[in-house]
């Protein structure tokens, strides 16, 4: 791998415009690789650098794109990714299109138009080049915006701007990071353990001892869907902020459905002591998307499945003017009230992805927010710590 990365051996200030106020002072990294270079070489050096944040597609000394390691991450992570990049050039999964800036430019300009870029990669790195075009470096969005605050001290105001703007930056950094950690973590625990419970059905087939193999295949197939899950919340979550996800409205039966949500949740409780009811008049009906009204019930019933031990967990429906109000409730463990607001935050959990006690990525309820808002109505919760949770999703009668 090391011959794959190429790593300047001179300061990279050496390279820096005189002015303090240029783009050019403020690169954080000049690592560079050939664009025809495989993705899991250049994989292996990003897993074996953990400072390793981007590296430039560099061609005959020009710069042609731009790998990040949250793009690299996202990338493999997603259906198969390894399997079908692995062997690609690594052009084939970065941005082929990167910011690039003169070393010499303005630092304040830069950063407007990094930070005017779409929101998947405002806070990518920048590519930095030299007044002929040559691929110099690359530079931290986040470097920038603290600099920019450094630079404009005589301005009280334009600084507290710059400074605050550094402050998001690394906030969004950090639930970044946290999310890249949770998916990782709960990616590569069903992955290993179907490439374990893979061989040894391998090995007893061999044998030809099929007792072993119908003992083995029911543990593949929950491991497998368990990857599954994960990888089509983070797909779910990547249509709904893109804007690519459709609303299909027809009438829907409440009480069918919510039956059916509670008979989940009540094999998801497996052996725990918690009674299931559900509670909706006869008759009551909305005019939704069936289809995504279920995934946000789902989801809303695994999670007090999930943190409910004891008591009851209860599905109710009622009409309310010209909506529906569904809820479910639960005497689980409840959420503290200075926690409530990160619950729908992207990416984020209430426990650390390597001493969290239940499984999950996070991105349940991110995801039936966006649903609800999508169908035209809006999700809320209610919560005590130690006294249970009630989630509350209310819907248009008719979907305008």
């Amino acid at each position: 791998m090391e011959a794959a990365l190429r790593i300047r051996e001179e300061p990279l200030a050496a390279n820096a415009p005189e002015h303090p106020d240029r783009v050019g002072a403020f690169l954080t990294g000049d690592e560079q690789v050939h664009p025809d270079e495989q993705v899991q070489r250049v994989a292996a050096g990003f897993f074996a650098r953990a400072d390793l944040e981007a590296v430039a597609l560099v061609r005959d000394g020009r710069p042609e794109g731009l790998l990040t390691r949250g793009r690299l991450l996202v990338k493999l992570a997603r259906n198969f990714g390894h399997e079908l990049y692995a062997r690609k050039p690594v052009s084939r999964i970065a941005d082929q299109a990167p910011l690039v800036v003169p070393a010499d430019a303005p630092l304040a300009g830069a950063l407007e138009r990094a930070l005017a870029r779409p929101s998947a990669t405002v806070f990518d790195e920048v590519v930095v080049v030299s007044g002929r075009g040559a691929y110099l470096g690359h530079a931290s969005v986040r470097e920038l915006a603290r600099q920019q605050g450094l630079v404009l001290e005589r301005s009280r105001l334009e600084r507290q701007v710059a400074l605050t703007r550094a402050r998001d930056l690394e906030e969004v950094e950090r639930v970044r990071a946290r999310f890249l950690a949770h998916a990782t973590h709960e990616l590569r625990s069903p992955v290993n353990a179907i490439a374990i419970l893979a061989e040894l059905v391998r090995m007893a087939s061999e044998r030809g001892s099929l007792e072993h193999v119908r003992e083995k295949l029911p543990m593949l197939l929950r491991a497998a869907a368990t990857l599954r899950g994960t990888v089509n919340n983070i797909l779910d979550l990547s249509r709904l902020e893109a804007g690519r996800t459709e609303v299909h409205a027809a009438a829907v039966e409440v009480a069918p459905l919510v039956d059916e949500v509670a008979s989940l949740a009540r094999l998801l409780l497996g052996e725990k002591p918690v009674e299931v009811r559900a509670e909706i008049p006869p008759g009551l009906a909305v005019e939704t998307d069936l289809q995504k009204l279920r995934q946000i019930l789902v989801n809303l019933a695994s999670n007090a499945a999930k943190f409910t031990e004891r008591g009851a967990i209860v599905l109710r429906a009622e009409a309310v003017r010209d909506a529906v109000r569904l809820a479910v409730a639960d005497t689980g463990c409840g959420i503290r009230a200075e926690d409530l607001p990160r619950l729908f935050v992207p990416f984020g959990q209430l426990e650390d992805a390597h001493t969290k006690s239940h499984a999950g990525t996070g991105l349940g309820l991110v995801i039936s927010r966006s649903l609800a808002t999508l169908l035209g109505g809006e999700l809320t919760v209610a919560s005590r710590r130690g006294e249970g949770t009630t989630f509350t999703l209310e819907l248009p009668l008719r979907r305008t």
